[in-house]
């Protein structure tokens, strides 16, 4: 590992002017390209202290035995050179888009005597035309097929072309007219150029002109009594409508405009691109890359920018660039663009209307595209086996962990605290295993209360699991203070008896008993007949994750030490920088960024974040959602609904009285005192108030108290 210093040049040495920067190995391998405004301000940040660089930076700046730039006369050469040195050195410390496909395209060979229309992959040729890129090969051939009607423009290969033109017989397209047959002299080749030419206007956007035309000559057909022709023209029309919606409007402006989305989380991040000409998305692609450098989204929005119209000329370039965070020089990366267009490029986030929800749907794109790249890794055999193995490796376990449990907490300011508990057997979500509870020991805030709470309870039960079926061997616990061992009791948390309420140690005020709640079948604790199948909480992990750092994994810790259960490893995963932390350990395990075990350990951790904030909505929306007669035993939802109906509100229906509430059909008298006896029993909520006004709001809703 280098030592910055040894080849830190002097700050009289760096220009202040525009440049590019380059880092190079001890092997003299270009390892970082960066570009900047002050060259001088720019590089003398990474020779700043260690401790204050970040992780991936630091790597790089130990990593580097060298650095050298270049001057440049204008920010906007700076961004060009920058994106030069990265294709063609392609530093392992630079961002770099993998696309996660060969998406194919649309191309008409307009650079041959005889256009030819057909599918293409790779790298863009000069003279073709492109359309593109789609989802899926056959899509483009159904989109030909269909315009072939109207503009027959060649399909064949070469050799295809070559032998009907020494045979002098068109192909079977030439024969049923999706081919105008230039091959064999149909047409001259200034009339098929034209056709290729047609054809391209319409895929660029410009249909309504074709349509109205094929309709004209139609009605003109069937003026003049020839009703073959006039019926051909309608089928052209129609073919041509079909091909257009295939790709429905977004935008009702007609805009040409690319949207680019990135989804990220510390390690990874994806990008979505919808190519939209003519107000219809054209195209679709997505990429994954590594964060390998210390970069925000407005970085890798550049960083894409830069790949995508790094190669591209005129109208490949649209008029507009819509995106989710403009990049740091948003003015040079602007005149970088028009530069390539030949025109005035706008680059914007969107704010309102079609844009910002068409800019929703390409997010959410991004997000599963980042999340399916995560699931294909995990879905290996191969790759599950060496992350479990990295696992147990980095956190110094005998064996693999093949069962491991992660638990989250979720509330929303200390109200509705909930907990989930996820599973994954042999490196897949095991969700038939998945639990969630409620926090009912205290009252608040307290993440670390709240895991100690869990972790009590889930292993509790997992102990009188145990000693039901005979497993369970009573532990030797030491109380604290104690100067020998004292037998520990199934389902006690720390020294105290169920209900006590001593102080247990690490944990500020009293600690009552686990509180098992009726937040799902789990929490049930009367035994049960053994019919043979698995039983809730019966088995146990051999990693148990929480999501957290060290005061979280310490509480896990603890609960698992009082209740005397001393092989089961715990670790926390902190979200920040994505450490692992051991108990007792003042220092984090810091796995390797391209780690098959780091990725396990993520998948696991956000889907524990997933399961338990899903509970913690539903529970909150319920909650809002509730009214007084829920309470009223043997009061369904249609009974409910026919009281509201017929008063109007539950203030009404609070007024009303015994006789009255009667008078509802199927109302009987000691339903109505019940319902009487609720509402009496529940004092109406306080009036709302405009705020603006000042005005006392009415109660009119329909059952919410």
């Amino acid at each position: 590992m280098a030592d910055p210093s040894s080849y830190r040049p002097s700050p009289g040495q760096i220009p202040d002017s525009p440049g590019v920067y380059k880092f190079r190995d001890e092997h003299r391998r270009v390892i970082y390209v960066g570009k900047a405004k002050n060259l001088r301000q720019r590089v003398a940040n990474y020779f700043q202290d260690l401790a204050n660089l970040h992780p991936r930076t630091r790597t790089m700046v130990t990593t580097a035995a060298s650095v050298e730039w270049t001057v440049v006369s204008t920010e906007v050469e700076a961004l060009q050179l920058e994106y030069t040195w990265i294709k063609e050195f392609d530093p392992r410390f630079n961002v770099k888009y993998r696309d996660d496909k060969s998406y194919p395209y649309l191309a008409v060979t307009l650079n041959e005597e005889f256009p030819r229309v057909q599918v293409m992959r790779g790298a863009k040729k000069k003279g073709v035309r492109y359309f593109g890129p789609y989802g899926h090969a056959w899509a483009i051939r159904e989109t030909v097929d269909l315009m072939l009607r109207v503009f027959p423009v060649r399909t064949c290969s070469a050799g295809v072309f070559k032998n009907a033109a020494r045979t002098g017989r068109p192909c079977l397209l030439g024969y049923i007219d999706k081919c105008s047959a230039p091959c064999v002299g149909r047409v001259t080749p200034e009339e098929h150029r034209e056709l290729a030419e047609d054809f391209c206007d319409f895929m660029t956007g410009r249909t309504g002109t074709y349509i109205r035309r094929l309709e004209k000559d139609m009605m003109q057909a069937a003026e003049e009594m020839e009703y073959e022709r006039a019926a051909r023209l309608r089928d052209d029309a129609e073919a041509l409508k079909r091909a257009m919606e295939k790709s429905a409007v977004v935008l009702a402006d007609a805009t040409d405009a690319d949207l680019i989305a990135v989804a990220e989380d510390e390690l990874e991040a994806a990008l979505q691109i919808f190519h939209v000409r003519g107000g219809r998305v054209r195209g679709q692609r997505g990429w994954v890359t590594d964060k390998v450098e210390a970069v925000d989204t407005s970085g890798l929005v550049e960083h894409a920018l830069q790949q995508l119209y790094g190669e591209e000329r005129g109208d490949a370039v649209p008029k507009e660039v819509l995106v989710p965070a403009l990049p740091e020089d948003t003015e040079a990366v602007s005149q970088w663009l028009a530069e390539r267009r030949g025109s005035q490029v706008s680059l914007r986030i969107p704010q309102r209307g079609d844009k910002k929800d068409l800019m929703a749907t390409v997010q959410r794109n991004a997000q599963q595209a980042l999340g399916l790249h995560k699931t294909k890794r995990a879905s290996d055999l191969t790759t599950r086996s060496r992350a479990l193995e990295e696992i147990a490796e980095a956190l110094g376990l005998d064996t693999a962990p093949l069962r491991i449990e992660c638990y989250d907490i979720s509330h929303l300011q200390g109200d509705d605290v909930v907990a989930s508990m996820v599973v994954f057997e042999d490196g897949l979500a095991r969700k038939s295993e998945y639990r969630r509870f409620q926090i009912k020991g205290f009252e608040g805030q307290d993440d670390v209360r709240s895991m100690h709470e869990v972790i009590g309870r889930r292993f509790k039960r997992y102990l009188q699991e145990k000693e039901r079926t005979g497993e369970w061997e009573e532990p030797q616990v030491t109380a604290p203070g104690a100067t020998g061992p004292a037998p520990a009791t199934p389902g006690v948390t720390g020294p105290a008896a169920p209900g006590a309420t001593g102080p247990t140690p690490g944990v500020t005020g009293p600690v009552p008993a686990p509180v098992l709640t009726a937040a799902s079948p789990a929490d049930e604790i009367e035994p049960r007949e053994d019919d043979g199948r698995p039983k809730r909480f019966a088995y146990p992990p051999q990693l148990v994750v929480v999501d957290g750092g060290q005061p979280q994994v310490a509480a896990a810790k603890r609960a698992l030490d009082e209740l005397g259960i001393d092989d089961i490893a715990v670790c926390g995963l902190a979200k920040r920088l994505e450490e692992v932390w051991l108990p007792d350990d003042d220092d984090p395990v810091v796995l390797p960024r391209s780690s098959e075990g780091l990725y396990l350990l993520q998948r696991v951790r956000d889907e524990a974040h997933r399961f338990a904030i899903t509970y913690q909505r539903a529970k909150r929306a319920k909650r809002i959602r509730s009214s007084p007669l829920d309470d009223v035993a043997g009061l369904g939802e249609t009974r409910k609904q026919a009281l509201i109906k017929h008063f109007g509100s539950v203030k009404k229906l609070r007024q009303a009285t015994i006789e009255e509430i009667c008078e509802v059909p199927g109302i009987g008298r000691r339903t109505a005192e019940s319902v009487a006896a609720a509402l009496a029993s529940t004092a109406p909520a306080a009036p709302a108030v405009n705020t603006a006004t000042g005005e006392i709001m009415e109660e009119d809703d329909g059952g919410a108290s």
